[in-house]
C-alpha cells in the first residue's frame, strides 16, 4: 500500500505545484493554497476514475447490455453530471460552503472539551493498520450510507429530490452522479460529519470515496451481470442495484392495512379484507455491501433486470398527465426545486 500511497501522493504534488498553484496565484486565491492543494488529490482521483469507467466499464457495457440506448441526449446529460463530481467542481463548493462551517463547528467543541472518537484506535496494533483501518471505515460508513438511502425513499419531502436520480430510462455507467444538488450537498454534508466524528484522516477519505464511486459507476451500468447466489450477498452487483431503479418495487412498497371505518366488520358482521396501499420505500439499498439490506429486510434477490424509472412518469397521476423530470442539467434542477415546493 505503500507504494500507491507515495505514488499518489507525487502525482498530486506534480499536479499542484504545475496546474494549480500557478492559476490560483493568477487569480488571486494564494491565501488558499492549502484547499487548492486538495482538490489537486480530488481532481486527480476523478481523473483515475473515468479512466477506469470509460476503459473497463464501458466496454463490458457493449459487451453485455440490458438494453439497447435509444435515447443518448439524457446520457449526456448524467455525463455532465458525472464530471462535476469526479473532477472536483462540487467538491470545491463545499469546501469554501460547507467545509469552513464544520470547521469552526468541530473547533468550538475541542475548546469545550468534546474530543472527536478515534475509531482506528479501538484495538492498538490492529485497527490502526493502514488497510484494517480503510475496510473498517469503509463498512462504518456504507452502514451510514443504507440510512441516508433509506431516508431518501422514507421522507417524501427528501425523495422529491432523489427522485430525479431514479428518473433515468436509460441507466448507464454515468447514471450515479445524476442528483438534485440539494440531495447530493445534505449526503456529502452527513458524511462529512461523520468522517469528524470518527477520526478519519484525509487520505483515507478520499480513498474510501473513491471506491465508493467506482463501485457505484459499475452498478449503474447497462450490463446483464449479477455475481451468483453467494456472490450477490457480499457486493453490490448491476443486477441488485437495477433491481433497486426498476420502476415500482425500487422505491415502492406494498402495505396491507384495515379498510377506513369505525370497525374492521362490515355491517353483516363479516371481517373486512385488508386494503393494499403503495407507500414510499423500496428495496436494495446498500450502497457496496448487501448486508444491510440482508438484515433490515429489504433485500430483493430475484435474478431480473426490469426497466427503470419513477411509475409517474409511465403512469398519469390524478391529473391525467405523467410528470416531467426535464431533459438536461438545469431543467432537472429546476423541476426538482419545484417539486419541492409542491408546484410539479
Amino acid at each position: 500500500m505503500d507504494w500507491w500511497t507515495n505514488g499518489f501522493d507525487a502525482a498530486q504534488q506534480w499536479l499542484f505545484e504545475h496546474a494549480m498553484q500557478p492559476v490560483m496565484f493568477r487569480a488571486g486565491l494564494g491565501n488558499h493554497l492549502e484547499t487548492g492543494y486538495a482538490a489537486a488529490g480530488w481532481l486527480l482521483v476523478g481523473l483515475l476514475q473515468l479512466v477506469v469507467i470509460i476503459g473497463l466499464i464501458g466496454p463490458l457495457q457493449r459487451l453485455r447490455p440490458v438494453e439497447v440506448v435509444s435515447d443518448r441526449a439524457t446520457i449526456r446529460t448524467d455525463i455532465l453530471y458525472t464530471l462535476i463530481h469526479r473532477l472536483g467542481f462540487f467538491r470545491l463548493v463545499l469546501f469554501f460552503a460547507v467545509d469552513p462551517w464544520m470547521d469552526s463547528l468541530f473547533g468550538a467543541l475541542r475548546v469545550a472539551g468534546v474530543s472527536t472518537f478515534q475509531l482506528d484506535g479501538i484495538w492498538p496494533g490492529v485497527t490502526d493498520l493502514p488497510w484494517v483501518s480503510l475496510l473498517l471505515y469503509l463498512v462504518v460508513f456504507d452502514f451510514v450510507d443504507y440510512w441516508i438511502h433509506r431516508g431518501q425513499h422514507h421522507f417524501e419531502w427528501w425523495w422529491k429530490l432523489h427522485a430525479l436520480h431514479h428518473a433515468q430510462r436509460q441507466m448507464t455507467m454515468w447514471s450515479d452522479n445524476r442528483n438534485h444538488l440539494l440531495d447530493d450537498l445534505l449526503r456529502d454534508t452527513i458524511l462529512v460529519v461523520v468522517a469528524q466524528f470518527i477520526g478519519v484522516a484525509p487520505g483515507q477519505f478520499i480513498a474510501i470515496v473513491a471506491i465508493t464511486q467506482l463501485s457505484e459507476s459499475f452498478q449503474h451500468a447497462n450490463l446483464r451481470l449479477w455475481f451468483g447466489r453467494w456472490g450477490e450477498r457480499l457486493w453490490v452487483s448491476p443486477r441488485f442495484h437495477r433491481r433497486h431503479h426498476s420502476i415500482g418495487i425500487g422505491h415502492e412498497t406494498v402495505k396491507m392495512a384495515l379498510a377506513a371505518s369505525t370497525g374492521s366488520a362490515g355491517t353483516d358482521g363479516a371481517a373486512r379484507p385488508p386494503v393494499r396501499r403503495v407507500v414510499l420505500g423500496g428495496h436494495n439499498f446498500g450502497v457496496l455491501l448487501p448486508w444491510w439490506d440482508i438484515l433490515m429486510g429489504t433485500g430483493n434477490f430475484e435474478v431480473r433486470y426490469d426497466p427503470t424509472g419513477v411509475r409517474d412518469q409511465v403512469e398519469p397521476g390524478p391529473d391525467g398527465f405523467t410528470r416531467d423530470y426535464g431533459k438536461g442539467f438545469w431543467s432537472q434542477q429546476w423541476a426538482g426545486l419545484r417539486r419541492l415546493a409542491g408546484r410539479a
